[in-house]
């Protein structure tokens, strides 16, 4: 089996969509409620591009199974060397090790990039996440009490971070 982590392109955005669909609609990854469609995962990519940050999909056998990306944390300029990072994994890909790989690769793609603190957002009740995160080394900072809602319940939000310096 070949896999591996790599930069995506646009011939992983369907892949991309599909994994990302299916989080809206089947889980608390992501508060939101609507799926995205090929051209706003196209437009997604390209502000990633023209904003420097990267996104990396896992990759199986030719198989896209999970994508991670990171971007600003807040929009403020003294948090230039602060970034919030997301991951995405395929359903039936999952607790094979294809978030270990991405987070990993997030992390050394940002400690090269020369930031100071990473930042994850995970729903309180995605305990394989936090698992994860405290695997990698992030600590829990603390948890927003009921900030979001999806599926008739109320959503919390816990904060992990990780020093790279």
């Amino acid at each position: 089996m070949k896999q591996h982590v790599r930069r995506a392109t646009l011939n992983d955005l369907e892949a991309i969509m599909t994994i990302y669909n299916h989080a809206i609609l089947h889980t608390t990854a992501v508060y939101t409620y609507e799926p995205t469609n090929i051209e706003e995962r196209r437009q997604w990519l390209a502000q990633k591009e023209r904003d420097g940050y990267p996104v990396f999909v896992y990759e199986n056998e030719g198989t896209v199974l999970g994508f991670a990306t990171y971007g600003p944390f807040r929009n403020w300029p003294a948090y230039q060397f602060t970034i919030e990072h997301s991951i995405y994994v395929s359903p039936d890909a999952r607790r094979q090790g294809v978030a270990s790989q991405l987070l990993k690769v997030v992390i050394e793609d940002a400690t090269a990039n020369g930031y100071q603190t990473i930042v994850a957002g995970i729903d309180d009740s995605n305990e394989g996440s936090l698992k994860l995160h405290e695997k990698m080394g992030f600590n829990n900072i603390g948890t927003l009490e009921k900030v979001g809602y999806k599926f008739e319940r109320w959503l919390n939000l816990a904060f992990y971070q990780k020093q790279l310096k």
